[in-house]
């Protein structure tokens, strides 16, 4: 493991970055790939987990395409993983991989001249329920159950968070969808966590509220104000939870703008992606 006293990141930096692809997963016989954005040159560089979007039954690692190489070529590993969606992989499996895929990020940082001890998480919509999950919940035996060979006393905290329009509330968002007549989400929803009983359980916001002892790791949110999945007063209403219960968390609201608006081009999302890069530099260097 790289020390994190000789990481010093620069958010206005800029590298080349090369794209790779490698199996990170295996379930039985079907394997899981990461997709490595990886500034060249000699590092040490923070390390970053992306974890896709899709109402957890859809998407892959190549997400990121649009906006990864530009982060990375700050001087950011990122790590996009595939891993389990449903419905044929319900609640608590996709948590449990990315669980996995943090603990093997620390474990290979070396690998990409890149340092352990950096290690942040950013997810996009419903990838964003599933990072804050494992982060106030890194050592939580469901989520914790896949053994890594290679890094036995590596845990699956997280240095940060970064979630973009993420449903920190999923059992709000299953009535928001219904209320709207958004037939695809509540299906969606429904497949993914079979009953209400674990869209409450499994739930950032609901996990604050019952006062559970959970990790609070510095966090922004990007969020439009047209948001049709999540209303944007439910994210409010989490933040000033998270905040209350300790943690440290940046909320940004975008007049105006979309579901997903940050994924593509235009100005907000610019501005989005510079946000993304203070505030990486301000973790890691902090």
């Amino acid at each position: 493991m790289v020390s994190q006293q000789s990481l010093v990141h620069d958010p206005a930096a800029s590298y080349e970055v090369e794209v790779h692809e490698q199996e990170y997963l295996r379930h039985g016989e079907e394997g899981w790939l990461v997709r490595i954005y990886q500034p060249k040159g000699a590092g040490p560089f923070p390390a970053l987990l992306d974890v896709h979007g899709g109402a957890w039954n859809r998407g892959d690692r190549t997400h990121s395409d649009y906006r990864a190489p530009q982060l990375a070529a700050t001087g950011v590993v990122i790590a996009s993983v595939d891993f389990r969606l449903g419905p044929t992989h319900p609640y608590p499996a996709q948590v449990a991989d990315v669980n996995f895929a943090t603990r093997w990020l620390k474990a290979h940082a070396g690998d990409f001249n890149a340092d352990a001890a950096s290690v942040g998480l950013w997810g996009s919509s419903s990838g964003g329920h599933t990072i804050f999950l494992n982060a106030m919940r890194p050592r939580d035996p469901r989520y914790a159950a896949i053994p890594l060979e290679e890094g036995a006393g590596v845990d699956a905290t997280a240095k940060y968070l970064i979630g973009c329009w993420p449903i920190v509330d999923p059992h709000a968002r299953y009535f928001f969808a219904q209320d709207t007549g958004n037939d695809r989400l509540v299906a969606s929803s429904e497949a993914y966590f079979l009953t209400q009983d674990a869209m409450q359980e499994g739930n950032p916001h609901l996990i604050l509220n019952r006062g559970e002892s959970v990790l609070l790791p510095p966090a922004l949110i990007i969020q439009g104000t047209e948001d049709n999945n999540l209303p944007v007063p439910v994210t409010r209403t989490f933040a000033e939870a998270y905040r209350q219960a300790g943690g440290s968390l940046q909320l940004e609201i975008f007049e105006g703008m979309p579901h997903s608006f940050g994924s593509g081009e235009g100005a907000e999302a610019d501005r989005a992606l510079e946000l993304m890069k203070d505030f990486i530099a301000a973790q890691v260097n902090g």
